[in-house]
């Protein structure tokens, strides 16, 4: 497990709690708008150690309440023990996923390390190839879904890039999910692309940003459908 970066304090990472932010390098998919790409392909980063992120945490536990661990792809490599001992400082773990390692998640989730799970639902099923740019297990995708559906603190959320989203292909998406899960997802947020200038695939680096009017275009049909 190689810890790349810490966000010391987010308000808006991991709902209810006031929390850090892990990011761990790695990750099976190949978006080409990642904002992340240096966690995805290895570069000469700064590692954080498990013990000096503890040591940080035991300081920290009258300021923050939750550690959120993103990445990359989090489940690739995450550590039990580390998730455990974060646990024992009184600490609520999020974590998000891919959604692309259902045993993993299960293992976690079933021994108490997880109590909130945020999956990126990157489109509808159709497009999943092509837009992650990766081979993709639909059914471990689906088998996330249900598990994720099932725990009390979880979110979907879809990054909205209209290339890959329109109104038709977010109907899709909705479909799939309640379809897997057997009914209506609790909620799904979108959230606007955002060109920083320095994405995975450089042809994404001419693109615009995602306005909110477009979001709310595509997802007035469905109440439980959410803008970030």
């Amino acid at each position: 497990m190689e810890i790349a970066g810490i966000e010391k304090f987010s308000l808006v990472d991991y709902p209810g709690e006031v929390c850090c932010v892990l990011f761990l390098k790695g990750c099976n998919f190949r978006c080409g708008f990642c904002h992340n790409p240096q966690l995805v392909i290895p570069q000469k980063t700064p590692l954080y150690s498990n013990e000096k992120i503890l040591e940080f945490l035991e300081k920290r536990k009258n300021k923050l309440t939750g550690v959120c661990i993103t990445g990359g792809e989090p489940l690739l490599s995450i550590e039990k023990n580390f998730l455990r001992q974060i646990k024992e400082l009184g600490y609520k773990i999020k974590i998000d996923t891919n959604g692309s390692n259902p045993n993993r998640l299960k293992e976690l989730i079933g021994e108490g390390l997880v109590d909130y799970v945020a999956m990126d639902i990157k489109g509808a099923k159709e497009l999943y190839k092509e837009i992650t740019n990766s081979k993709v297990d639909i059914e471990k995708i689906e088998e996330s879904i249900k598990t994720i559906s099932k725990l009390p603190g979880h979110e979907f959320r879809t990054t909205v890039l209209k290339k890959f989203h329109t109104k038709k292909t977010i109907t899709s998406m909705v479909s799939w999910l309640k379809k897997t899960i057997g009914s209506n997802p609790k909620a799904i947020y979108l959230q606007a692309f955002k060109n920083t200038g320095a994405l995975l695939d450089p042809k994404f680096n001419k693109g615009k940003n995602t306005p909110e009017s477009y979001l709310k275009e595509v997802s007035k049909d469905y109440r439980f459908i959410k803008i970030r």
